[in-house]
């Protein structure tokens, strides 16, 4: 069963505006935040994940075909402690705050 209080931040794709969805949600008692459109800036797998994991990628090891690269990503992902995911979560709250006040324009670090 989805437990009630959820508060879900998904991007405006099509599949995910649709009436039928939005009243599915409703009905399992989640609160749905709209999000400008084109606004990675509030994603944290880009804006937290993604800048960490580019440091792994961009440290000079080298990764000889495609099924090393995706050993070392894969274990890196794993290698990552609860935390690490909560703290780019909870980075979500101020800048999602700071795009709403700028009237759903681009949030910098």
């Amino acid at each position: 069963m989805l437990t009630a209080g959820v508060v879900l931040l998904h991007d405006n794709a099509c599949p995910h505006t649709t009436c039928r969805k939005a009243a599915v949600l409703t009905e399992f008692g989640w609160v749905l935040f709209d999000r400008p459109p084109y606004s990675p800036d509030l994603a944290p797998s880009d804006f937290h994940v993604f800048l960490h994991l580019k440091l792994l990628l961009s440290s000079g090891e080298h990764m000889g075909n495609d099924e090393e690269l995706k050993m070392s990503v894969t274990q890196w992902f794993h290698s990552q402690v609860a935390e690490f995911y909560d703290r780019g979560i909870q980075k979500l709250i101020p800048r999602y705050d700071k795009c709403l006040n700028s009237g759903g324009g681009y949030v910098e670090k």
